[in-house]
């Protein structure tokens, strides 16, 4: 049975990231996404300049319509904009118990636009991560989660990360886009140990929905049955290769390409070829 990936976040009109974002990066990596918008956004390349959460019937009725009907195998959230819709989010966890839940704390746009007030941090901290299978905060995120400035370099990121996890996260990956190092190092903690995640740092233009997709990605290879590293290691391949081909859309900062294997056939049998052995052997 295809794993079905349940995104839980804010539409970005533009469409290169938010619910958009991870629909596209679940079905690349071979999942099925399914959706519960939390915000409506008005947005483009440019910059977001509206945000309007969602109604809590309307979320409560989309949490239902998903969780009745179809068999969530990961979850993956993004935008949570107020705390009460934090907290139905959290219930909604609680009762249906999905075996993987990756937590992107969401909280700025690439054009400084703020996606949650100060209380929501909070509301995430008490009420989300103690359910997360795995967080994803960037530097500036991590900050906020832990209460800790300056994060400058893998040390301080282990640091911080460590903080996270003493909220009851099971894993923090800390993402290292934003770190004084030569290449874009991810560092994954968690209570038994580290390990870096190294990509070449590209020199590109067009970024647009990279935390979006990085996270869709991870749940979708845990929702496949691989282990947490196999996970990442995977979608930070995808994820690497979708910057590398970011799209020259808008006249803003455009977006990755999710789908940047189908460049060649030889790619795209590869990357098909990997999938389908995720998929028959449950991440083994």
């Amino acid at each position: 049975m295809i794993a079905t990936t349940l995104t839980i976040a804010g539409s970005d009109s533009s469409g290169g990231a938010g619910i958009q974002a991870d629909l596209k990066a679940i079905a690349a990596n071979g999942g099925y996404g399914a959706s519960v918008i939390t915000a409506l956004t008005a947005q483009n390349t440019r910059g977001v300049s509206l945000a309007e959460p969602v109604s809590l019937p309307m979320l409560d009725a989309q949490l239902a319509a998903v969780f009745d009907d179809l068999h969530v195998r990961a979850v993956k959230t993004g935008m949570l904009p107020t705390p009460e819709i934090i907290t139905r989010v959290s219930h909604a966890l609680r009762e249906h118990r999905p075996a993987t839940y990756v937590l992107d704390p969401v909280m700025i746009s690439k054009s400084g636009f703020e996606l949650i007030p100060a209380e929501s941090v909070s509301a995430l901290i008490d009420h989300l991560l103690p359910l997360a299978t795995l967080v994803t905060p960037n530097v500036h995120e991590a900050r906020a989660l832990s209460g800790m400035a300056p994060i400058r370099d893998l040390d301080e990121a282990e640091r911080a990360g460590r903080r996270i996890l003493a909220s009851g996260a099971r894993a923090v990956l800390v993402k290292g886009g934003h770190l004084d190092h030569p290449e874009a190092v991810d560092l994954l903690v968690t209570p038994e140990r580290t390990e870096a995640f190294s990509a070449p740092r590209l020199r590109v233009s067009h970024t647009h929905g990279t935390g979006c997709t990085f996270a869709a990605a991870i749940a979708t290879w845990l929702g496949h049955g691989a282990e947490l590293e196999q996970a990442i290691r995977g979608a930070k391949r995808f994820l690497t290769e979708a910057i590398r081909n970011g799209l020259e859309v808008g006249g803003g900062i455009g977006p990755t390409d999710p789908f940047w294997f189908l460049s060649s056939p030889e790619t795209a049998s590869d990357w098909a070829r990997q999938l389908a052995e995720l998929r028959e052997t449950g991440g083994a």
